[in-house]
């Protein structure tokens, strides 16, 4: 593209010192300069032309003319970094929920705005063209959206860095539901390939597997470990731009791909064996073939343990390539060149690995070797819940990686010896709870305890969380390394998460802050002035309730559900895990159903409580409370009786382009996990920065939400973290809240009747039985009064307009400390000692 000087270009009232034009200054390019672009690519390829290309082509068409600006500055980046020399971070994460790519790298290189009009002047609509992108479908949840938002920081701040993971073929799922019930399809993302991302054969790994370890003496006597793999499997790299804001600096997101290293077995093939032949392939790409395997079986467990493993391996083995390529044989540098975050504990195993490498390749000695581990890897732990904290069986970590379990128990022995002992003296009891190695029936290899052991610092994502994982979580740990432990609370970029998503309201804030506020997110706190001023606050309403209606859209065309966008949209979009409480959301509300039913005048507003969660596929009673909402919310939806006040909507299929349609749109944000149980939330950030008023618990990250905006515009319920340990350490009894509670029977007896499953009586049974029988592990009825006070709280207060019009604007205006931008300069300051590259 030629650089044309664009003319009459929109100014805001804000002064513009500080304006996006200086940021995107470099990619001055004109409608007309983009349009050829388009149209040239169309032709030289995607190979058709205008007359007859279809939706898809256009689409690959636009991404090639926004890659032929980015693909560039990928270049310009890694030629820069390796001039300078410089300290990167690797991020090692087993999930990288990426989304869609176009919308957010033409907001990311400033040119949305010019690609709408250059498609819209060729006679195609732009939306149409966004909307055939599929979901990277590279992760779950909230972690992957973390790691996803911090390389958009990472690149925004200009600061040297790689991702790390796995190129699954089909990632976690697609969700159907039929009649009611989740359904597990592929989500084969990129079955047609991807625009996004450019294949390096020339960075190929090979990763051992299996085998067995052979154990030498030197001339000198000294002992050598020889691992004889049983299976080598090749890692073929993916590599993924990731554009910052202003397109300075654009790192890359590193993918590996499983493959065999022996493609295909011409002999047994030319014998007969036409499938034998391809099992080895097979069988290696099952490695990246899915995101978290159902480890129900052990050989899902084994699975899940090649797949940890082979992109650890492959990571650590790309980081030496590039190191050796700067500094050869010298490794005296390369603790200060080099630090790894472990996304939790699912890359541990990268510990052992470079351990391996170290002793058995470049055959240090133990001392130097670990002394460089526990300078390099960081540790950043998502979870308080023991079952979350990954263990594997010894017994399979034999079989598949005999010589990291040489190692770990060689750590365990000297952690134990060295530095146990010397803290707690003759304390056996302490050595079992903090050794590698958990005694039982089954030896098993504790993650969570190697991750800290060979960390430098280990950090928690808010402040809640960081105090509980020092408290509850790794106590004895932290009396050991009490600098070892810090926190970092998460945040959300800005730039898809408000600019790209939502950009009625990036438009309206550009009106009055200065244009650079998606990197200075904390310039949002001039709106906080115009929180009562009447002409502003009808101009913000007008725009979530144009958002509600697009959202009434989709709702009609996925679930062909109808919703009044005047109504209160009341979502919840998390992974289905009881410890989220969905199911509390949904008892409440069959509670509100049932009072409608005795009072069809109960005050309250039109309400829409909409569901967006993925169960995992292994996990029954997160299913069967996707099945009970579902039911539930098709009786509530068609009962005449109480005149559209209550809809209930799920929302299939939840992923990162959904949530960019529901999050602008939501009036309440349902955060109500146990206090205690979420370590931070991000959805919470998302929603409240897009006006949604918080209806949360004290736990994670709401309680600093609550902090920034003020106790008066969020409400908060239930019981905080010292009161659910008092109330657990009494002997919490469910049944004691059900006999109290005349509205909690009546809810919970409704499950024992067919009347939301006609003809099918107790079919939702299982829910009721999980509170009472099984002990409501999350305290959900403990909870339940207070969660429906805190509802006729919402409900009088949305029914003052103007009140709630101030709410949503000041949690707009009070969300900027959630920029993941903070968050990463936080990590930089007190974990990483990275220093910015500026590009140019």
């Amino acid at each position: 593209m030629t650089a044309t000087r664009r003319s009459g270009k929109k100014t805001s009232s804000a002064k513009t010192s500080n304006s996006t034009d200086n940021i995107f200054a470099q990619f001055d390019v004109s409608v007309e300069d983009f349009k050829a672009s388009i149209v040239k690519h169309l032709h030289v390829t995607v190979g058709t032309d205008e007359n007859k290309a279809s939706s898809q082509a256009w689409w690959n068409a636009t991404c090639a003319a926004v890659n032929e600006l980015v693909f560039e500055r990928v270049t310009r980046t890694q030629k820069t970094h390796y001039q300078k020399d410089t300290r990167a971070v690797h991020y090692f994460s087993l999930e990288f929920l990426m989304g869609r790519f176009l919308k957010n790298n033409l907001t990311n290189v400033g040119l949305t705005e010019i690609a709408e009009q250059a498609l819209n002047e060729l006679g195609i609509d732009f939306n149409h063209v966004c909307e055939e992108e599929p979901d990277m479908a590279l992760g779950n949840g909230g972690l992957g959206r973390l790691a996803a938002c911090f390389v958009d920081s990472l690149a925004t701040l200009n600061y040297p860095a790689i991702g790390y993971g796995i190129h699954y073929e089909h990632g976690l799922f697609t969700q159907e539901i039929q009649h009611g019930r989740q359904v597990e399809r592929p989500d084969s993302w990129r079955e047609y390939g991807n625009p996004w991302e450019i294949c390096r054969p020339e960075s190929i790994q090979e990763i051992p597997l299996y085998g067995y370890v052979e154990t030498k003496y030197d001339d000198a006597g000294k002992i050598q470990k020889e691992w004889h793999p049983g299976r080598i499997i090749k890692g073929v790299p993916w590599d993924i731009p990731v554009v910052g804001y202003g397109a300075n600096t654009v790192n890359i997101l590193r993918l590996w791909e499983s493959r065999a290293s022996n493609f295909f077995n011409w002999d047994v093939f030319n014998a007969g064996g036409y499938l034998d032949a391809q099992v080895e392939n097979v069988q290696a790409e099952t490695i990246s073939k899915v995101l978290y395997p159902n480890d129900n079986t052990d050989a899902g467990k084994e699975l899940r343990l090649i797949q940890q493993y082979f992109f650890c391996a492959c990571s650590i083995k790309d980081i030496i390539r590039r190191y050796k390529r700067a500094h050869g044989n010298d490794w005296s540098k390369f603790v200060e060149q080099v630090v790894i975050q472990l996304n939790d504990t699912h890359p541990a195993i990268a510990i052992p690995e470079l351990m391996r490498i170290l002793i058995d390749r470049v055959e240090l000695d133990w001392d130097t070797a670990w002394g460089m581990c526990q300078q390099i890897f960081a540790y950043t732990n998502h979870t308080l819940l023991p079952e979350a904290l990954e263990k594997w069986s010894v017994r399979l970590f034999e079989k598949v990686l005999p010589r990291h379990l040489e190692i770990i128990y060689e750590i365990n022995s000297r952690f134990l010896e060295n530095i146990v002992e010397q803290h707690f003296p003759d304390n056996d009891e302490i050595k079992r709870k903090l050794s590698i190695i958990e005694e039982g029936s089954e030896k098993m290899v504790r993650m969570g305890n190697l991750s800290v052991i060979g960390s430098f610092k280990v950090n928690g994502v808010a402040q809640i969380h960081s105090k509980l994982v020092k408290s509850d979580l790794f106590p004895e740990f932290d009396q050991i390394w009490p600098d070892k432990f810090t926190n970092v609370t998460n945040g959300v970029t800005p730039r898809r998460w408000l600019k790209s998503c939502n950009p009625r309201l990036a438009g309206l804030i550009s009106e009055y802050v200065d244009l650079d506020w998606p990197v200075h997110l904390d310039k949002l706190q001039a709106l906080k002035s115009l929180a009562e001023d009447k002409q502003f606050a009808d101009k913000y309403m007008q725009i979530k309730l144009e958002n509600k209606q697009d959202l009434a859209a989709v709702i009609k065309e996925l679930t062909d559900i109808e919703v009044d966008p005047n109504a209160l949209f009341d979502i919840q979009i998390k992974r289905l895990h009881e410890y989220k409480r969905q199911q509390l959301n949904l008892i409440h509300i069959m509670a509100l159903y049932r009072r409608l039913l005795q009072n069809p005048d109960y005050d309250m507003p039109k309400r829409v409580f909409i569901f967006g969660a993925k169960a995992a596929p292994g996990y029954y009673m997160a299913k069967e409370i996707i099945y009970a909402i579902n039911k539930i919310a098709d009786k509530i939806n068609h009962d005449e009786r109480i005149k559209d006040k209550l809809k209930v909507v799920f929302l299939p299929n939840y992923r990162v382009s959904l949530a960019e349609k529901m999050i602008p749109a939501a009036d309440v944000s349902e955060q109500i996990s146990l206090a205690g149980k979420e370590a931070s939330g991000t959805g919470n950030m998302k929603l409240a920065l897009n006006g949604a008023i918080t209806i949360g618990t004290l736990d994670g990250a709401n309680i600093e939400i609550a902090e920034e905006a003020g106790d008066d515009n969020v409400v908060i319920f239930g019981l905080d973290v010292d009161q659910v340990k008092e109330l657990k350490n009494q002997g919490y009894n469910p049944w004691d809240y059900y006999y109290a509670n005349a509205e909690i029977k009546a809810v919970l007896d409704w499950f024992d009747t067919d009347y939301f499953t006609p003809g099918k009586p107790g079919e939702l049974a299982e829910i009721k039985r999980n509170l009472l029988d099984y002990g409501d592990n999350y305290l959900t009825l403990a909870d339940f009064e207070s969660y429906s006070d805190a509802h006729k709280k919402i409900d009088a207060l949305y029914q003052d307009k103007a009140k709630w019009a101030k709410m949503a604007i000041i949690n707009t205006a009070t969300m900027g400390k959630f920029n993941s931008d903070r968050s990463i300069q936080d990590y930089v300051n007190n974990i990483w000692s990275l220093g910015e590259c500026n590009i140019g």
